[in-house]
């Protein structure tokens, strides 16, 4: 059984070429209901997540705003919509500017090399999620194993 998004050819070393790049938007219009439900998901109740005078009180005029692993799954969404997940072997990133409720964020993974690893062919990724202002929120990379 396949775990690739329906619609979505899984990434082979046959079908895909460095710097071939996929893109998709993993959020429109992101809600502060979706912040306070990824908080009960993943246990983190920092209140600079889920409450306005707090963050107001420290300075952040633009209120609450989302948790940078909210953004890091939002983005392997588009990860695991081009790789299997029981295939992926690293996803690692670095969160470069803060995720505001409202926002709509566009996930852009790039093949940047095949190589093996314990014998098995491997595909890396370069990963990039932007706003709609095209400013960088998120850059990673992913690893995974694949089909030659």
């Amino acid at each position: 059984m396949t775990l690739v998004a329906k619609g979505h050819e899984e990434l082979s070393a046959s079908n895909t070429a460095v710097g071939d790049v996929r893109e998709q938007v993993v959020v429109e219009n992101l809600t502060r209901t979706q912040i306070v439900m990824y908080a009960g998901a993943s246990g983190d109740f920092h209140p600079c997540h889920s409450d306005e005078p707090f963050v107001k009180h420290l300075g952040m005029e633009r209120g609450v705003f989302a948790h940078g692993m909210l953004t890091m799954a939002l983005t392997g969404k588009l990860v695991t919509n081009w790789v299997r997940p029981d295939r992926l072997l690293r996803f690692s990133s670095s969160f470069r500017a803060q995720v505001w409720p409202g926002d709509t964020l566009t996930a852009r993974a790039t093949v940047s090399a095949f190589r093996e690893e314990n014998s098995e062919p491997v595909v890396d990724l370069a990963l990039e999620t932007r706003n709609q202002h095209g400013d960088v929120v998120l850059s990673g990379s992913a690893s995974a194993t694949i089909d030659p």
